[in-house]
């Protein structure tokens, strides 16, 4: 039998090297490369039979299946596509401080208010600090299961029984170990390993399970990427933290609609549900100024009208600034480059910066239109016409492309008194609203509005 050898990986990405070294050649990160005891290597052509057999079971649905769990709040209902499902593990990551501890005991208290058994187990903070977070949230009356554990091997034990509660926190996976792991908490391989055991916990007395994952200084869920595969449902907290708004995105859900958001305002009382975000996302400034527009988009399965913001400025340096917050750096360049060739208006010279409001993220490509005539406005010093929205979008050639869900976006623009839509020209007859439509073809018509 061949000697089992060890081998290196990075905590930060996850790849493995034959010996260790200072930076990792994978994310250029510095000493995040650690040793990983060695396992039994099986020899060639070695295959181990077991006795047990797998019992099958047909795809049709048992009548007896149960529906999903309420968490009463709204928004994280919707993110998660109706409730919590029996059984399922939840990875919910984002920045320190985004919130994610503090839904998360708001998420506890309002089960055990439901009738369900809750367990809220914390590898990072003490029960004392629990409970004082809990007097602040207004919650220290529930009756909530709080602990401080990082074992494992521990938690397993006393909830693999009778004690098996309907909803678990682990808070969060980075801390927990296991002792026969030969690497420290936090490393690749206790992540992978205790995110197994405690999801494989889950699976067997059908508990619903919310891991807490920290984030690394990209936005990513630290550790091994297998972790985001090994659970249900992967969820982000965004925000940013000069913003009291909180947007909670689904990024993976196998019982619900993936890119679906909930959005919460940070109070000095908790997370507070936001009924219509929409209104959050507007300026209310009576005076129409230039560089503004307001973009129709769609958040899941929510439309949401958001403020495109646009500064073009003279510029005294060789190499004029392009500074954005909220969207894609590569997608403002294109557009300017679009809007210079098909266009007729030069950017070469000028900086230019972009802002979403609200701390919001777009990547949504129906946005090209907003910002395209957020920026020709700002370059004109021309607002653009009042109680209007924008969306669609724009190729390389200068025309302007369809989106889907023209008619929720419209509708949405329709409910908060906007009057008039800009908008790709429709193949097939006419978009049905009491709203002044102008459909577009090509860039060039959006110039001449001005």
């Amino acid at each position: 039998m061949a000697k089992p050898k060890a081998h290196y990986v990075c905590n930060s990405c996850g790849a493995v090297y034959s010996k260790w070294q200072g930076q990792c050649a994978e994310c250029n990160e510095w000493n995040t490369i650690t040793e990983e005891a060695a396992r039994e290597v099986v020899p060639k052509g070695l295959t181990v039979v077991s006795n047990r057999k797998l019992e099958f079971e047909k795809l049709s649905a048992n009548e007896n299946l149960e529906e999903r769990k309420p968490t009463k709040i709204a928004e994280l209902d919707r993110v998660l596509g109706g409730g919590m499902v029996k059984g399922s593990a939840i990875l919910l990551g984002g920045d320190p401080g985004i919130g994610k501890s503090t839904i998360l005991l708001q998420l506890a208290a309002n089960c055990e208010k439901e009738g369900l058994k809750v367990a809220y187990i914390s590898g990072e903070e003490s029960v004392q600090q629990l409970q004082l977070r809990a007097r602040r949230l207004g919650l220290e009356a529930g009756s909530v299961n709080l602990a401080t554990a990082t074992n494992v091997s521990d938690i397993i034990g006393t909830l693999d029984g009778a004690n098996a509660p309907d909803v678990l926190v682990i808070d969060s996976v980075q801390t927990m170990y296991i002792e026969n792991i030969d690497s420290a908490p936090g490393t690749v391989a206790q992540v992978r390993a205790s995110s197994f055991e405690l999801i494989r916990l889950a699976k067997k007395r059908g508990i619903v399970i919310f891991l807490v994952g920290h984030v690394t200084k990209e936005g990513q869920i630290a550790g091994p990427k297998v972790l985001e595969h090994m659970v249900d449902t992967v969820l982000y907290f965004e925000g940013e933290r000069g913003h009291q708004f909180r947007i909670l995105r689904a990024v993976k859900n196998r019982f619900g609609g993936t890119d679906e958001i909930g959005v919460f305002e940070m109070t000095g009382g908790g997370l507070k549900e936001v009924a219509n975000p929409s209104s959050i996302f507007l300026s209310d400034g009576a005076e129409k100024v230039s560089g503004s527009a307001v973009f129709a988009g769609i958040e899941g399965s929510r439309p949401l009208l958001v403020e495109v913001q646009a500064l073009v400025a003279d510029s005294y340096m060789a190499s004029p600034r392009r500074a954005v917050v909220g969207w894609d750096s590569n997608r403002l360049a294109m557009l300017l480059a679009v809007i210079d060739a098909r266009g007729g208006i030069k950017f070469g010279d000028k900086e230019v910066y972009l802002n979403i409001a609200g701390g919001l993220k777009i990547s949504e490509p129906a946005a090209d239109l907003a910002v395209c005539a957020a920026l020709i406005s700002s370059f004109k010093e021309k607002p653009l016409p009042k109680n209007s929205i924008f969306f669609g979008e724009i190729g390389l050639s200068g025309e302007i492309r369809p989106v889907p869900q023209f008619e929720n976006r419209i509708k949405e623009a329709e409910k908060l008194g906007f009057e008039t839509v800009f908008m790709p020209k429709l193949r097939k007859g006419k978009a049905a609203t009491k709203m002044n439509v102008v459909e577009l073809e090509y860039l060039h018509q959006l110039v001449d509005i001005f």
